[in-house]
């Protein structure tokens, strides 16, 4: 139940992590357009895997978003991300790692 808990305050937190993101410039230009589409694709109904199938309509969503954020702390670096993390440090390390960062 701890761990439902958790991904439910996480899922704001990354909202908000995308649009801090695409409003700072020291992120580049492409990948600033990557978030505002993430954004766009995450709250649009049209899905490449229906969320109504289980467990795998909603990975795609967390797929493209951990691609989408892979690519922006390799232009960005972690620094910023940190910067605009609006949570702890403990799920900062949890998302950074699904991003790719070691």
């Amino acid at each position: 139940m701890h761990r439902v808990r958790e991904l439910a305050r996480v899922v704001p937190q990354l909202g908000t992590l995308f649009l801090r993101l695409a409003r700072d410039r020291r992120v580049p230009l492409l990948r600033r357009l990557q978030l505002i589409v993430l954004g766009a694709y995450l709250v649009s109904p049209i899905d490449l895997i229906p969320d109504f199938i289980p467990v795998v309509g909603h990975l795609d969503d967390a797929t493209v978003a951990a691609l989408v954020l892979r690519g922006v702390v390799r232009s960005a670096g972690p620094e910023v991300v940190a910067e605009h993390w609006p949570g702890s440090v403990r799920t900062l390390n949890v998302v950074l790692r699904l991003a790719g960062y070691r």
